[in-house]
């Protein structure tokens, strides 16, 4: 099995910034990329950033140019450094990892959410 990890959210104002971290633990033989997804109330789970094995980064457009993701494959960690929050950011994002397990096994697994609140 699996597990992921969240941390980091919490409640800022328009205009700050804010960390999220995700660690992954358990039966990896490796990682073909980390991402990082939110769900806002009311509506659907929606992409934000990926980051593969390889290096290859992609992010959706609302958030270019203000979140930058980043990994440190030797501990299994992806973090989602958000700068210039807007109101519209808040959602509760969700960590989700793919890769292959110690038995050969494919896997794809999330993480259980964290709050993140944009607010005056």
């Amino acid at each position: 099995q699996v597990q992921l990890v969240e941390s980091g959210g919490g409640l800022v104002q328009p205009g700050g910034s804010l960390r999220l971290s995700c660690a992954a633990s358990g039966s990896i033989f490796s990682i073909n990329h980390m991402a990082w997804y939110r769900q806002a109330p009311g509506k659907q789970r929606d992409f934000v950033a990926v980051i593969s094995s390889g290096g290859f980064i992609n992010y959706a457009d609302s958030v270019k140019g203000r979140f930058a993701i980043s990994s440190d494959n030797a501990k299994n960690t992806v973090d989602l450094q958000m700068n210039s929050l807007k109101p519209e950011d808040t959602a509760v994002y969700y960590c989700n990892v793919r890769g292959v397990t110690t038995i050969r096994t494919s896997y794809n697994v999330w993480g259980q959410g964290t709050q993140v609140t944009v607010s005056s």
